[in-house]
C-alpha cells in the first residue's frame, strides 16, 4: 500500500508542480487552463494521503475502489480514442495495483 501511495504522490507532485512538462511527457498537448492539471495533481495527493491513513487501520477499500474506477475510466477513454501513450499503461497499472492490494489484504485461510 505504501508503494501505491508513493506512486500517487509522485504523480500528484508532478502534475501540481510541473503540469506542462508532465502532460507533455504523458503524450498530451498543452493543457489549458493549467488549473485543471494542477487540480488533478492535488487530487492524487489527497488520494495518497487517504491510502496511507486507511492502511494504518488495515483497510484497502479506498485504494481498491479508486484504482478500479480509474482503470475503467482510463480503459474506456483509450478505447474511445483519447491520445497519449500513458493512457493504456495507466489503465493497466491502476488495475494491477488495485488487484494486488485486494489480494494482499484478503483474509488468511482458516485452519
Amino acid at each position: 500500500m505504501i508503494l501505491v501511495a508513493a506512486h500517487s504522490a509522485a504523480v500528484g507532485i508532478a502534475l501540481a508542480a510541473f503540469p506542462e512538462w508532465t502532460t507533455a511527457f504523458a503524450g498530451f498537448g498543452p493543457v489549458r487552463p493549467i488549473f485543471f492539471a494542477r487540480q488533478a495533481g492535488v487530487f492524487h495527493l489527497v488520494l495518497a494521503a487517504g491510502y496511507l491513513l486507511e492502511a494504518r487501520r488495515g483497510g484497502v477499500a479506498l485504494l481498491v475502489t479508486a484504482k478500479t474506477i480509474a482503470a475503467v475510466f482510463l480503459a474506456a477513454s483509450w478505447l474511445a480514442g483519447v491520445p497519449g501513450w500513458s493512457v493504456p499503461l495507466s489503465a493497466a497499472g491502476d488495475a494491477l495495483m488495485g488487484m494486488a492490494a485486494a489480494w494482499l489484504a484478503r483474509p488468511a485461510p482458516r485452519r
